[in-house]
């Protein structure tokens, strides 16, 4: 009766899934939630669950439990390029969610990337198939954003807004944990890993126009680095300590 259990738990999540009722990258319910709702023990669960990672449908990651597999966003660094253009090239829709869009006083380091006090700060959540997958914050100078609405910015990306001629930018990615805010936005664990970047956008005359940080859950994220031929070194390439 038991192996029986857990084919019928393994079927009726399969159905959710191929139904859309759980996206890609989403988080399923915990397996104590399922254990709950279909009256079994976690390892009658966890035995389901095992199923449908068997035929691609379900995986595990630490930190975050079993979510709906699929391909990850992945994001090559070689070039200034937006997300969503290589999630339109997979075959996803992205969207763009505005949550704050204000003129305000700086925060000390951003006044001091974008030399100046006032700026125009927005903070938005991207999604890709209606689940989200980045919590996005930019700031530029108040004078630069001063034309903007809050539907400009969730329709098109700052880069084509922005009447400045770009040279490129610098980004740093780091490991962190997911709070409380991050964790409610991108639907995942408090304290889930996540890569948080941040990246500062310059002009062809190397004025920093663009600050931004963005959050996104590791499990559904990949950066992607072409690294050319070079001497021997200790060290990877494009690696440095952390102080």
């Amino acid at each position: 009766m038991r192996t029986i259990r857990y084919h019928h738990i393994a079927q009726e999540v399969k159905s959710r899934i191929l139904s859309g009722a759980y996206a890609t990258g989403r988080l399923l319910p915990s397996e104590s939630e399922l254990s709950a709702e279909f009256s079994v023990s976690r390892v009658t669960v966890r035995k389901a669950l095992e199923i449908l990672r068997d035929e691609g449908l379900a995986d595990s990651r630490q930190g975050f439990g079993w979510f709906v597999a699929g391909d990850t966003v992945r994001q090559p660094l070689a070039r200034l390029a937006t997300i969503e253009e290589q999630m339109r090239d997979s075959g996803a829709t992205p969207e763009r969610r505005v949550l704050e869009f204000a003129f305000e006083k700086a925060p000390k380091d951003v006044a001091t990337a974008l030399a100046t006090t006032q700026v125009l700060r927005v903070k938005r959540v991207n999604l890709a198939d209606g689940e989200p997958f980045a919590i996005v914050t930019v700031w530029c100078a108040a004078e630069r954003g001063q034309h903007l609405s809050m539907a400009d910015v969730e329709r098109s990306p700052f880069y084509e807004l922005l009447d400045v001629p770009l040279a490129g930018a610098t980004q740093t990615i780091g490991a962190d944990a997911a709070t409380a805010d991050e964790a409610a936005l991108l639907k995942i664990p408090v304290g889930s890993p996540v890569l948080k970047c941040q990246r500062t956008t310059t002009s062809v005359d190397g004025v920093t126009v663009l600050v931004s940080r963005h959050v996104f859950p590791a499990h559904r994220t990949e950066f992607v680095v072409d690294l050319p031929f070079v001497d021997q070194s200790i060290a990877p390439s494009g690696l440095r300590l952390v102080e």
